[in-house]
């Protein structure tokens, strides 16, 4: 059996309708860039397969040596002589060995490092509308199975490559001087080694694509089930025993086609060893007879055969290269295609930071004015943010983007309230994403202090404009931790004057972790309030100067609303706010209230004001608010 058995087996498995995929013009030169820092590796890397391939026909010349003039004319001390020589050899194949496999492993994990980096750190820049398109296994397949497919290229595909080549052209050139007949008849037995190989692997290639589709829908089931929102509608609409009949099938059939992949698996291997051991036994029978009759030594026959062993191998795995070089080709392609999408939100070259307000009719140093400017918006297309190979729905979307905001003009002064009104799908959410540029606008422009926000740097807005959404969003980590991510390095004097203002502070000291309990997966340990209340905390421990809230304050009860309604007080004293308001007690603080309707401000004013206008404000009032009582915490 080839050395490389399993190798082979591995490449013969792979799908080759991927030698069909074309690549994009320069992925080998960018491929040459990434290798580039690690060229004085690989090229010892490839010196080190180039010996191996070497000791390869080495091994059977000494053999060779120790029948031919040691064992046959009886002369020990030759014997002993090569043989330490075979000894040497080996300690020199094992420590090559060794180091093949260290370079191997550094150039192959940094290159992972390097290419994981770079993709994790591309698509951290990516706008939210990718996000909102992309699916996060196909982001996370590029992450891992093309970066270490890509990985390949470099170590195990090129090694492979080189050794065999090298392995090949010496096994043949030292079969030929020793016997060019035998070496020929080896060569014509050739097909009968390849064909089983190619008749295994295609069977092995459909094998495996249901093997990974099988296993793909049991991770799914799993993955559905197992999180927090999956876990609880199962409990209360599921039926346990046909849920784990349906597990216990999806399982089932990945039982069986895995059996059925090893034997596969076996039979592969079992073909190649009985096709090498009939041509050992031709080399026997044909090389025998030659030695019987004088043709050439009986070390010359031994050597032949080991030969043949060690030609089959590489010969096998090259008639299958073009399906191993293009299937890491299109793993590098693929991670590429992520990287080239380019961002739609990015900071100019010269960008300057978003300056503190200094304008003597803002009010000198308080909270800086927010102005949009006659702001038309569409939401990007598709083929702007997505990728069809990460989100199938980007493939069949071709349909024009729709202007969703049209016109819009207001300002909203330093230090005030602005809360936003209106119909469901009328664009409130999408204003506030543009001030914290989510998005750019489509035309117009969205100013802070003056500044246009796509003039500034992101990190001077990102300190600037702070965001609480509905859903306020805390990772599978401690109190501690979700905090710190708005202010890392802060103290626990700062985290709790942050909590108390927050209203949470005597909850979260009477837990017993404190600020070191875990929140559970996406916060779900705590209530909607509490997680509100945290997010909050969160929001005034970064302290900036520009709050945004975005329907804040939606779905929570009585109770929870009045904490909330204290923590805002405390969030939005001092600071300008815009807020989606679906409160009555919102609303009635707000300094200026924007009713918002298909894409324009309908109406501005405050809450007495509109009521008397009787338009639509007028309308939600009373379809909306009037039945909403203030908390008595209020003021």
């Amino acid at each position: 059996m080839p050395d490389n058995g399993w190798m082979m087996m591995a490449s013969f498995r792979r799908d080759k309708s991927v030698v069909k995929e074309r690549l994009k013009a320069g992925t080998v030169r960018r491929i040459a860039g990434y290798a580039r820092p690690y060229i004085r590796e690989l090229i010892l890397f490839l010196a080190l397969n180039a010996v191996a391939a070497v000791i390869v026909v080495a091994n059977p010349l000494l053999l060779k040596s120790i029948i031919d003039k040691g064992i046959v004319p009886h002369k020990s001390g030759v014997v002993l002589g090569l043989a330490i020589a075979v000894g040497g050899l080996a300690l020199v194949e094992a420590l090559i060995g060794l180091a093949q496999r260290w370079y191997s492993a550094r150039i192959g994990e940094g290159l992972i490092y390097d290419l994981r980096t770079e993709v994790f750190d591309h698509v951290q820049r990516m706008p939210v509308a990718f996000f909102m398109r992309a699916q996060t296994g196909s982001l996370v397949s590029r992450l891992n199975s093309d970066v270490i497919g890509a990985q390949r290229a470099l170590t195990t595909t090129l090694s492979s490559v080189v050794s065999n080549v090298i392995s090949l052209l010496l096994v043949l050139g030292t079969m030929f001087l020793l016997s060019w007949q035998v070496t020929l008849i080896a060569l014509v037995l050739t097909p009968i080694f390849i064909f089983p190989a190619k008749w295994v692997g295609r069977r092995l290639q459909k094998i495996s694509r249901e093997q990974m589709q099988l296993d793909a829908e049991m991770s799914s089931l799993m993955t559905e089930r197992f999180n927090v929102a999956g876990a609880m509608l199962a409990k209360l609409y599921g039926r346990p025993e046909e849920e784990s009949a349906g597990f216990a099938d999806r399982a089932q059939r990945v039982r069986d086609i895995g059996i059925t992949s090893a034997m596969y698996g076996r039979v592969f291997f079992t073909a190649l060893t009985l096709v090498a051991s009939l041509a050992t036994a031709m080399v026997y029978g044909v090389g025998g007879t030659l030695v019987v009759n004088g043709g050439f030594q009986l070390g010359t026959l031994v050597a032949l055969a080991t030969l043949l062993t060690r030609m089959y191998g590489p010969l096998t795995a090259l008639s299958n290269v073009h399906v191993d070089v293009m299937t890491a080709l299109v793993s590098f392609d693929r991670v590429f295609e992520v990287l080239d999408l380019k961002p739609m939100i990015d900071e100019k070259p010269d960008a300057d930071p978003l300056a503190a307000n200094d304008d003597p009719d803002d009010g000198g140093d308080a909270a800086p004015a927010i102005e949009f400017d006659d702001v038309v918006f569409s939401y990007p297309a598709a083929s702007e943010v997505s990728l069809a190979s990460l989100e199938s729905i980007a493939r069949a979307d071709t349909a024009p983007a729709r202007e969703v905001l049209h016109g819009v003009t207001f300002r909203v002064e330093p230090g005030t309230m602005t809360a936003l009104v209106g119909p469901s799908g009328a664009g409130k959410t999408t204003i506030t994403q543009l001030v914290s540029r989510l998005y750019d606008v489509s035309d117009g422009a969205v100013r802070i202090g003056g500044q246009d926000l796509r003039d500034v740097t992101l990190e001077s807005l990102r300190g600037t404009v702070g965001v609480v959404t509905q859903d306020a969003h805390l990772f599978h980590d401690t109190i501690r931790a979700n905090l710190e991510y708005a202010r890392p390095g802060a103290t626990d004097e700062q985290l709790a004057e942050a909590l108390q203002a927050a209203q949470i502070w005597d909850l979260v000291a009477s837990m017993p972790d404190g600020l070191d309990t875990v929140v559970g997966d996406r916060g779900y340990r705590l209530s909607g309030g509490e997680k509100q209340r945290l997010a909050l905390a969160r929001l005034l421990l970064k302290a900036p100067s520009v709050v945004v809230l975005d329907e804040a304050t939606a779905h929570l009860d009585s109770e929870s609303e009045a904490a909330v309604q204290r923590a805002l007080s405390t969030a939005l004293a001092g600071r300008t706010s815009i807020v989606i308001a679906h409160r009555l007690s919102t609303i009635r603080e707000a300094d200026q209230i924007l009713v918002i309707d298909d894409g324009r401000v309908a109406e501005r004013g405050r809450h007495d004001e509109l009521l008397d206008e009787g338009g639509l404000y007028s309308e939600l009032y009373d379809t909306q608010f009037a039945r909403q009582s203030l908390p008595d915490t209020v003021h």
